[in-house]
């Protein structure tokens, strides 16, 4: 069974990226070699700020379109979640 997660990453340039997947070492690998996503290629290296885990693709899915309507103060206010 897989275990799906929505993340937050922060590019090198300050952005922050939002995304899903169901390997996290493996999928920021792909964004720090650039073969990840479009946004992040030309943004690295990217530091992974915020996971949180979802029932299923779906609900992951779901959750990074609900942070990607975030303000991005709101956005910052779940890293602070995992790192305060």
């Amino acid at each position: 069974m897989m275990n799906w997660v929505c993340y937050l990453l922060r590019c090198a340039d300050g952005t922050l990226y939002c995304g899903i997947t169901n390997d996290v070492e493996k999928r920021l690998a792909a964004h720090n070699a650039g073969t990840a996503a479009k946004y992040t290629r030309s943004r690295g290296p990217v530091e992974l700020v915020f996971v949180e885990d979802c029932a299923d693709r779906s609900a992951a899915s779901k959750r990074e379109m609900s942070i990607k309507k975030l303000p991005r103060v709101e956005k910052l206010a779940l890293m602070q979640v995992i790192s305060g």
